[in-house]
């Protein structure tokens, strides 16, 4: 006796928002109700398709299997916010399904690779014999072109993706004719954001980046003096970007000095406000996880982290302005590279002081008394 299951995934719950169903749904019958609910709605709607090809291939296995198999088609649906808040959703519908049914294999149906995005969550709780793709017959030519680039412009998922870039791109591009002084610069700086994005998506740093965003959100909401030293590290970060660009204009002052002198000078100035941005920040999160009663210890090591790079940075930006004129001997090294060598061994120091309170509260015998 093999159990099988047809999973249908709909990852951004327009089942849930367009025709008011909540997953997960479970059976011929009330698939084949919110498939109808969902194309009455939103006859447009891809996910349709995707539950009527679940139907489909729930039908032809029950043609072709024996009288003692099982067969179940279920569909599966996440949250608007498509990440990990709808990853957790499919993950819990999956596992009462999986108690309710106890399938053997899964065979699952998608309209498109978000969906398939979910492949991993299933394939951690139930093995997938078959996934199979549900594409929707179009007739093909401009017309049917322009109707997908319009239809994906007014989607609010899409609109972002796609009407973002193309309008950095082309603000930073019409600046960068419009100002004649500094527009090679604005277009000059337009291979490396993309390269900084593609770099990004390469090396997954988007859920990270995420992740800092909605802790910036929760310092700004969290109180009055977290708000406070958020807002002084925006400050602090717009005040070291206009420190470097004074240098990099001031033709008066260093229009005679080398290029690695003027980098060297300009990360000299702008050195000491992102010092404070950071510090600023890693306060404010410390703040907040203190009101929260979560506070570990993270901030501190973040900010004695910090001066330990802004002491090498430091030493590092001194050696190229004096560059080649630097002469190294026994007293000059120490004095240059002394007060860096030093933050190492401070930070070392202070990492082993947060451990240790850390796994004292965690302990729990810490404050525990043995005997009479």
């Amino acid at each position: 006796m093999v159990r099988t299951l047809v999973i249908s995934v709909d990852r951004d719950n327009d089942l849930g928002v367009k025709a008011g169903v909540r997953g997960p749904v479970i059976g011929r019958k009330a698939t084949l109700t919110a498939a109808l609910r969902l194309g009455i709605a939103d006859p447009e709607e891809s996910d349709t398709n995707a539950i009527m090809g679940a139907l489909h291939h729930h039908d032809r296995l029950i043609e072709k299997s024996d009288s003692s198999d099982g067969v179940e088609v279920a569909i599966l649906t996440g949250d608007v916010r498509v990440g990990p808040r709808s990853d957790r959703a499919i993950a819990s519908q999956l596992d009462e399904v999986i108690r309710l049914f106890q399938p053997d294999t899964a065979v699952l149906v998608t309209d498109g690779a978000e969906d398939e995005a979910s492949i991993p969550i299933i394939s951690s709780r139930v093995r997938i014999d078959h996934i199979e793709k549900i594409i929707v017959r179009q007739s093909k030519g401009i017309e049917s072109t322009y109707y997908y680039i319009a239809k994906a412009i007014e989607d609010p998922r899409w609109r972002a993706r796609l009407l973002v870039p193309i309008a950095t791109f082309l603000l930073i591009l019409g600046l960068g004719l419009i100002l004649p002084r500094y527009g090679n610069i604005l277009i000059g700086s337009l291979p490396l954001i993309i390269g900084g994005w593609i770099l990004a998506k390469g090396l997954g740093w988007e859920q990270q980046l995420e992740r800092l965003f909605d802790d910036m959100r929760s310092s700004a909401s969290g109180g009055l003096f977290s708000s406070l030293l958020w807002a002084m590290s925006v400050v602090s970060v717009l005040f070291s970007i206009l420190a470097a660009f004074d240098i990099f204009t001031d033709n008066v002052a260093y229009g005679n000095r080398s290029n690695l002198w003027i980098w060297a000078r300009a990360i000299d100035e702008a050195l000491q406000w992102l010092v404070i941005a950071g510090v600023c920040f890693s306060l404010s999160l410390g703040v907040l996880r203190w009101k929260e009663g979560t506070f570990r210890g993270q901030s501190i090591l973040m900010i004695g982290l910090g001066l330990v790079a802004y002491a090498f940075i430091n030493a590092t930006v001194d050696l190229l302005q004096e560059w080649p004129n630097y002469q190294p001997s026994v007293s000059t090294v120490v004095d240059d590279w002394g007060l860096p060598f030093m933050s190492v061994v401070f930070y070392y120091l202070l990492r082993v002081v947060v451990d240790s309170l850390r796994n004292e509260d965690e302990d729990p015998n810490a404050n525990r008394h043995w005997g009479i």
